[in-house]
């Protein structure tokens, strides 16, 4: 048995890797792959197999994938040029005839109007042409979105463009529980998985802030435009600022909110609450 995880060291590749070795997946059956050498090293001092690769370089993903019969595709995280990126990895695990696909997606990716859906649903629709068996996992917000910014919020309140819509977030704990569940058999194949934990408002986050801090902090609404224009002032890169006010636009439209329990039934348990992450992260 050999399981393939791409972006292995990122956040979320991590927290899968992790996860499956918790569920008893032994170090060697696991392939952990990355940019990055020296976090790469970090995971062969555990006894994981680990290759350098990048999403540009075909050659090494199809040298990477040889032999793999699951492979765990975390997404890439630059916009605008997954397409091609993604691409490349379809292609590859195709040509090496790996035995299952598990991609990490976006909620709702098939009737969101986010910027950050339309590259999804690209991959999504080329993983189920490949012709391999597959398993989407439309993950919702990360809970770290807003609990790493705790001491912002203290300072100048919770400030968006999401209006009253609500967003299913869950830890990016959860969410890779859910794909090491997913690699072990849990899910069934050939499926969308549309996974979200309880669903709140930012006004309603900026209720618990209070609650867990004791401090008042209010939701600031703001036109999608002001809101780039506040994120690009406190340093965000312009681009990636509209594509965050964009985000919050699908928000306030609902397309980040998650009906039905696929989360919790994937993983076991109720997923993270606002309130349990807010407290650790206090």
């Amino acid at each position: 048995m050999s399981i393939v995880v791409t972006g292995a060291t990122g956040h979320l590749g991590q927290l899968i890797v992790a996860a499956l070795l918790r569920r008893g997946v032994p170090a060697g059956e696991i392939v952990a792959l990355g940019r990055d050498a020296g976090k790469l090293a970090d995971l062969a001092g555990h006894g994981v197999n680990t290759r350098q690769v990048d999403y540009t370089d075909p050659e090494s993903l199809r040298t990477a994938f040889a032999g793999a019969d699951k492979l765990m595709f975390v997404s890439g995280s630059e916009v605008g040029q997954r397409a091609t990126q993604h691409h490349n990895v379809v292609a590859a695990a195709r040509e090496a005839g790996v035995g299952l696909i598990v991609y990490t997606s976006i909620a709702n990716a098939d009737r969101s109007g986010m910027v950050l859906a339309g590259e999804h649903l690209a991959t999504e629709r080329e993983i189920t042409a490949s012709g391999l068996p597959y398993v989407i996992l439309r993950n919702g917000w990360y809970l770290e979105n807003y609990t790493g910014q705790l001491s912002t919020y203290l300072q100048f309140g919770v400030t968006g463009a999401a209006g009253d819509g609500r967003v299913s977030a869950a830890t990016r704990a959860d969410f890779a529980g859910a794909a090491a569940a997913a690699l072990a058999g849990a899910a069934e194949t050939n499926r969308v998985y549309e996974l979200g934990g309880a669903a709140f408002t930012l006004t309603e986050l900026a209720e618990e802030v209070s609650r867990q801090t004791g401090r008042a902090v209010g939701y600031t609404d703001l036109p999608a435009e002001k809101f780039t224009e506040v994120l690009v002032s406190a340093g965000v890169p312009e681009g990636f600022a509209a594509v965050l006010a964009d985000s919050d636009l699908g928000l306030a439209r609902g397309e980040l909110y998650v009906e039905g329990d696929d989360l919790a039934k994937l993983i076991g348990r109720e997923p993270t609450t606002l309130a349990e992450a807010l407290r650790a992260a206090r």
